[in-house]
């Protein structure tokens, strides 16, 4: 039972110190709306990850590479439109802080749709948690619930300290978090053409 805890917990902490479009996403809000206001935001692959379990248990050696292709597409045109709402606010940085006062907080349900356009949890589960779910649950029940506990805690408790430790660099003065969140909408530029270019190659490919 112990190995399931810690192959969870393992997997989680290497897929949350990667740098990726969800963790960059998690960067832009946080300098931008601060921690407190983004951390929500951390649990949202336990809400999106809810339907991607559910298809990639019942289907799960015949998914079509052509929906991660289409997935894949769709998003990086929405961290291209992310980029460019958080370049705007690198831009009018100075009014930032008083436009927050008065806007609504849904930096959740950014975050689970990024999630949910993001062709690595499905990945992910198809290839390595999905058949360890399986396989540990059919050894013991307990097995399975202990590799899906230790892996979203891990996953929630390191998204949070991300958004903690990038919350403190507001702290660092007004310069610095411009800076810092330039370099995010930079981030978040790249990660979203590199997924578009990902998945126009592989619709060419396959002649889709």
């Amino acid at each position: 039972m112990t190995a399931y805890l810690i192959l969870g917990i393992t997997y989680a902490f290497a897929a949350s110190i990667q740098p990726g479009p969800f963790q960059t996403f998690l960067i832009s809000e946080t300098l931008k709306k601060g921690w407190k206001k983004t951390v929500p935001a951390a649990f949202a692959p336990v809400l999106s990850d809810i339907p991607i379990i559910i298809v990639i248990l019942l289907i799960l050696t015949s998914i079509p590479q052509s929906f991660l292709s289409f997935l894949q597409i769709g998003g990086g045109l929405l961290l291209l439109y992310l980029a460019y709402d958080s370049f705007k606010s690198f831009l009018n940085f100075d009014k930032l802080n008083n436009k927050q006062k008065s806007a609504g907080n849904n930096t959740l349900f950014k975050a689970v749709l990024i999630n949910v356009l993001n062709p690595n949890p499905y990945l992910g589960w198809s290839l390595i948690m999905g058949p360890l779910l399986i396989k540990g649950y059919r050894e013991a029940s307990m097995n399975g619930i202990l590799l899906i506990a230790g892996f979203y805690i891990t996953l929630v408790l390191c998204q949070i300290g991300i958004i903690i430790l990038f919350g403190l660099t507001r702290n660092l003065g007004p310069k610095v978090t411009r800076i810092t969140l330039g370099a995010a909408s930079l981030g978040l530029v790249v990660f979203g053409i590199f997924l578009l270019w990902q998945g126009i190659a592989s619709t060419n490919i396959r002649g889709i």
